[in-house]
């Protein structure tokens, strides 16, 4: 095995914090702004993401503070597109969720070969993401 570049591995962590911590946000802001006949179904698969890109955060930062790294305390910026039609929104969280899967991967590069237990987790959590990506891609489906 080589040795791990702790530093390297810190701020790829740091940025995936970032970024699911806008997660966060955005999936809030989302379940908030659908309308329409499917509004139920679709404000609980927001609000479950937003759950869920919390728990990835707070994956990520005990990963971080047992590298003796420090959780960064800030979020990835995000843009407001004010389009909140259905398709529109599952649209951006595609967008969100294939840079997800992307950071995972340089995670997942980083690691390879210096830590097993970094290995798997990158390796869970780019299953996770590749899944929200194949959801995502079948709720759009209908708008094609």
């Amino acid at each position: 095995m080589q040795e791990l570049d702790h530093q390297k591995t810190i701020d790829i962590l740091n940025a995936i914090m970032e970024f699911e911590l806008a997660g966060v946000v955005r999936y809030t802001h989302y379940s908030l702004m659908v309308t329409g006949p499917n509004r139920i179904p679709i404000v609980a698969f927001f609000k479950a993401q937003a759950s869920e890109s919390l728990l990835h955060a707070q994956q990520v930062g005990e990963i971080l503070t047992g590298l003796e790294g420090h959780p960064t305390l800030r979020i990835a910026p995000m843009e407001e597109t004010f389009k909140h039609t259905v398709k529109d929104i599952l649209k951006e969280s595609l967008s969100h969720e294939k840079k997800a899967l992307d950071m995972y991967k340089s995670l997942l590069e980083t690691v390879t070969d210096a830590s097993i237990y970094l290995e798997e987790f990158a390796r869970g959590m780019i299953g996770q993401e590749e899944m929200h990506n194949l959801e995502l891609k079948k709720m759009l489906r209908d708008f094609s």
